[in-house]
């Protein structure tokens, strides 16, 4: 007796997402505003929100499908114009499904003019088992833009009891300042380097903070190593770089909420205000 589907039978796909997003703000006085969005496909900011007053802009960029299949292509271009402040982050964890044949992608270009301050701040992204992904980000800043960044990569769904076991991520981080590099930093995660000792070491979530401004105090590194013993941070140059590695997205949150707290008021002479969507 042969099974149902034969070898000889084709499974027809869905088409993949094609979705872009982009963004302009601009300084209108004491106000940063959303002055262009224009989107493709499912991936958008609903509205700007305000909650620290006029001068620092708040959005959301959704993605209504709720997670990404092998195949989708996702592209967000943002620019922050002169003296604007910028806050862009995500509803909820960022999902990418299994590859099915087909690698998915992202490509994020960010860029802020002179005076600018722009913090990029997704929460977390969780890696199905046999998600295919290439990712890639890239930043330009204007030699007096100040950018605060963060990531948090989940591999498999712990709660779940889902590893991840097949699959390949591959990444590449470019920021540059006055046109100068100052950080370039690729790599590709398989299962055989996660549990890698050159790799995370048999660990499944890994987050990093990014910074671009003035330098970060050795005693400000110092509280922060203090306050969580699994975070690595140093100042390389002009880029202050924390790492946190662990099993625990819940733990990884925390980490990188604890060092955007400490850095956003001596980056930016601003306490961090906490999106509210962080909370619901």
């Amino acid at each position: 007796m042969r099974d149902s589907l034969d070898s000889d039978t084709t499974i027809a796909l869905p088409p993949p997402w094609q979705a872009s997003l982009r963004l302009g703000f601009a300084r209108d006085g004491s106000v940063t505003r959303l002055t262009r969005r224009a989107h493709c496909g499912p991936l958008r900011v609903q509205k700007a929100l305000y909650p620290e007053g006029p001068g620092v802009c708040h959005v959301i960029v959704v993605h209504p499908p709720g997670g990404v299949v092998g195949g989708d292509q996702l592209e967000v271009d943002l620019d922050a114009g002169a003296g604007c402040h910028v806050l862009v982050t995500s509803p909820g964890a960022g999902k990418w499904y299994r590859a099915n044949g087909r690698t998915s992608r992202q490509a994020v270009r960010l860029r802020a003019a002179a005076g600018a301050a722009l913090e990029w701040l997704p929460q977390e992204t969780i890696f199905y088992d046999a998600a295919r992904v290439d990712l890639e980000h890239e930043v330009e800043l204007a030699p007096d833009a100040v950018y605060l960044g963060s990531e948090i990569l989940c591999f498999g769904r712990r709660a779940a009891g889902e590893s991840f076991t097949a699959g390949r991520i591959t990444q590449r981080t470019r920021i540059r300042q006055g046109g100068r590099m100052l950080w370039w930093e690729q790599g590709a995660l398989t299962p055989q380097g996660l549990a890698s000792p050159l790799g995370l070491n048999g660990r499944t979530v890994c987050a990093t903070f990014l910074a671009v401004g003035k330098a970060v105090p050795a005693a400000l590194q110092a509280s922060l190593r203090a306050a969580d013993p699994q975070l690595g941070v140093s100042q390389v140059k002009s880029v202050f770089v924390a790492r946190h590695l662990g099993d625990d997205a819940e733990a990884a949150r925390a980490a990188m909420l604890r060092v955007w707290q400490a850095l956003r008021p001596h980056l930016l002479g601003r306490p961090a205000c906490v999106p509210r969507i962080w909370n619901t």
